[in-house]
């Protein structure tokens, strides 16, 4: 803990003060274009993967990316992406799941989670991703965590879909959805290619709008 109170030392002393200008303009109001939905997992750091500043992204954070179909019952996720698409108006939202995911780990083997009842819970809503999966492989064990992880990302989005302010906004092609997996050891994002129905590198993926020219 000592490192992390020293750390907000370090920031109000040395960074707040070259970006003074942009934090004022912040404490008034946040005009976010990207709705950001990924693990709570501590080796994520979505400002720092995507190079992006305070404002930029509405991040979204929780034990496997998961974003739970549209019900009555209001949940954390369901009122902050009615939020980040109703009122603050985000035109993209990308799902992003890693390599090495515990969550995922955890849906594949939900027998080991009998400790943990909330979790396996809440992992339930990954099951789809997992029937896919051990439809096409004819079983699971850790050899599919890649596969699950990936699929799990694609359920996620479907998801997504059946929130209201969502499909409004997919209705009327102002909201673009986005399917990541990044790779903690390698820092490669692998994004779901429409197209081809498989996860292709970045690159490749957004290869028409040339936004890899500088890396």
């Amino acid at each position: 803990m000592d490192h992390v109170i020293s750390g907000v030392a370090k920031f109000q002393r040395d960074v707040y003060p070259a970006k003074k200008e942009t934090f004022k303009k912040l404490a008034t109001g946040q005009n976010p274009e990207v709705l950001f939905i990924t693990c709570a997992d501590s080796r994520i750091d979505p400002n720092m993967v995507t190079q992006t500043e305070p404002g930029e992204l509405f991040i979204c954070r929780n034990a496997g990316n998961i974003v739970p179909p549209h019900s009555p019952h209001t949940g954390g996720m369901t009122a902050s992406i009615e939020f980040a698409v109703a009122a603050l108006g985000v035109t993209h939202i990308v799902v992003c799941g890693h390599t090495d995911c515990g969550a995922m780990k955890g849906a594949l083997h939900p027998e080991k989670l009998d400790d943990l009842p909330h979790v396996k819970e809440w992992l339930g809503h990954c099951r789809c991703a997992t029937e896919v999966v051990k439809e096409k492989h004819g079983a699971l064990g850790s050899e599919q965590l890649g596969d699950v992880t990936k699929e799990n990302v694609l359920q996620q989005l479907q998801h997504l879909r059946t929130h209201p302010a969502v499909a409004a906004k997919l209705a009327s092609k102002s909201l673009t959805l986005h399917g990541w997996v990044y790779d903690i050891e390698t820092g490669m994002i692998h994004c779901y290619d429409a197209k081809t129905g498989e996860f292709v590198e970045m690159k490749e993926a957004y290869a028409e709008q040339k936004l890899m020219a500088e890396a």
